[in-house]
């Protein structure tokens, strides 16, 4: 029988092999039991080969750069296994019972002696997982130990390690592993997202609405702050944004908190594969009932937050209701509020919201928002398209907010007493039948309008002007007139139409002369309908 394949004995997988490698996997267990179950242990595992194949590039870095000091095999053996030479190359340490190797070794479970019981390849996996968590303080908590579990088919999940032994994350450098695996968790995370449809949207947010967050604010630096993170997906961005414009991901501090348990443990997972070290409270917690970070001032906010809750902890004499008690039956205007009771001095914030938002007046929601505007802490509003959100039909929007929008702070142009108005409803491709994806170029023009609007470094001098159907900046006192309505379609107005060089008179006589034509083709075949059913009859 020919001895098991390593996994250090293969090539570096391309992305395409590892996405389609990993949704094999996913299928080998599909049917046994639910999406939200599968998800666990396909990330989980996912999550557990990669820090075992980091630990290993980096164990065979370290001896050869010990022997090329002049050590021995006594003096390589010696130091081979401090762990700060591990810790300190952002690489998790791994204990030899958590160790890839060791797991896929035993992938059918193991007989220690003969007097010991049978440990199953779930039990060993489950203790890989706790090891993990005891030597590495910062996964505390995180990872999933459900390998075990009757449900669970255990010939299977041999099936899978084995399949999970051919693919490799490391051979590039860390930082390429790290890249290469962090798109293959967030591709699993949409991926799994669709097939949750509703309950996906807990925890998946679509890439393209939340590039056109972090390419409005551009959080090159400071505290960064998502009261309601799901999967991190805001803090990977904001990470991948820095790092495109050439600045240093450490140069930000992560801030977040997730009332979910599950999604809580897949967002630690993420950013760690992301290098990110985020603040996510010590647990899972609903913001409104127990702030994980009451003291924080943050410079960025981004959130996603769920959609009109009905049923949300409300306390009337809660400190952030600032500009008014939000309704009973609706959260919307709960997390404005303590979003924006989190900004620091100079502080912005780009939120997703649904549509209703903009004008809804039930529940004294006019009257928060009209004090939010004279309050001058709205800096631009943007209707995104339809269809964005696999998850829900409602269609959405994005609240931008700024505690300063004077020159000199994020941008050279005074626009105090001013709201930047977009609609990009008419922007984005369709995916397929339910889904529309907005395209880089979108996102450059909704992101450049602000930036030229707000003139920023990154507009590179280009000068703002209102576009018809497109943009618009009003003024505190035209959004008076329309009784605080924030809706972009008021203020936008029509697109102009292309002149055609046709006369609009003639245009006039030859569109009514066609219609009437039409009306009497109309009438003819009437006729002649009435004819043949007089017939049948």
């Amino acid at each position: 029988m020919p001895p098991r394949k390593r996994a250090t004995d293969t090539a570096p997988s391309t992305m395409k092999e590892l996405k389609d490698t990993l949704w094999k996997a996913a299928d080998k267990l599909r049917g046994s039991m639910d999406a939200s179950q599968y998800k666990d242990v396909i990330l989980g595992l996912v999550f557990l080969k990669y820090v075992s194949d980091a630990f290993d590039e980096r164990r065979r870095q370290l001896e050869a750069e010990l022997i090329a000091d002049g050590l021995d095999e006594e003096g390589v053996a010696s130091l081979i296994d401090d762990r700060d030479e591990y810790l300190g190359s952002t690489v998790f340490w791994v204990p030899e019972e958590a160790r890839w190797e060791y797991l896929a070794q035993n992938a059918k479970g193991i007989q220690e002696s003969s007097g010991v019981e049978f440990r199953t390849i779930g039990q060993l996996i489950d203790a890989a997982m706790r090891g993990l968590m005891d030597e590495n303080p910062t996964l505390a908590g995180t990872l999933p130990t459900m390998f075990n579990k009757d449900n669970i088919d255990q010939r299977r999940l041999g099936e899978l390690l084995d399949l999970f032994n051919d693919t490799r994350f490391t051979g590039d450098g860390a930082r390429r592993a790290r890249d290469l695996l962090g798109e293959v968790y967030e591709y699993f995370l949409e991926k799994f997202a669709r097939a949750e449809g509703k309950r996906g949207g807990e925890f998946y947010t679509p890439a393209g609405v939340v590039r056109v967050l972090v390419e409005m604010l551009e959080p090159y630096n400071g505290r960064v702050y998502d009261p309601c993170c799901g999967s991190g997906g805001m803090f990977v961005q904001a990470e991948k944004f820095i790092e495109h414009h050439g600045g240093n991901a450490t140069d930000i501090a992560v801030y977040g908190q997730e009332h979910n348990e599950r999604t809580w443990r897949m967002a630690k997972m993420n950013l760690a594969i992301h290098g990110i070290n985020a603040q996510l409270g010590d647990r899972w917690e609903d913001t409104f009932s127990q702030d994980k970070h009451p003291d924080l001032l943050a410079d960025y906010v981004m959130a996603n937050p769920p959609f009109n809750i009905k049923d949300w902890t409300r306390r009337e004499d809660d400190k952030r209701w600032k500009y008014g008690v939000p309704p009973v039956g609706n959260a919307n205007y709960a997390w404005i509020q303590h979003i924006i009771s989190k900004l620091a001095e100079k502080g912005s914030a780009g939120v997703v919201m649904a549509n209703g938002t903009m004008s809804s007046n039930s529940g004294g929601e006019g009257d928060i928002r009209a004090r939010l505007v004279e309050a001058d802490l709205v800096s631009c509003m943007v209707a995104l398209p339809t269809q964005l959100f696999r998850s829900t039909g409602i269609p959405v929007c994005t609240w931008f907010f700024a505690k300063d929008k004077s020159a000199g702070v994020k941008g050279s142009i005074d626009r105090r007493g001013q709201v930047l108005f977009i609609d990009a409803r008419n922007l984005g491709y369709m995916v397929d039948r339910a889904e529309r994806a907005l395209s880089d170029d979108d996102i450059a023009k909704i992101a450049g309008t602000f930036h030229a609007w707000r003139g920023t470094e990154s507009a590179k001098g280009a000068e703002y002007a209102n576009e018809a159907g497109f943009c618009y900046s009003a003024t505190l006192a035209e959004i008076k007139e329309a009784d605080y309505a924030l809706t972009p379609g008021r203020y936008v107005g029509a697109a102009a139409i292309e002149d055609d060089g046709e006369p609009i008179e003639e245009k006039i006589a030859r569109l009514t002369k066609e219609l009437f034509e039409q009306f009497d083709e109309s009438t003819r075949l009437q006729a002649v309908v009435r004819e043949q059913l007089g017939r049948v009859g």
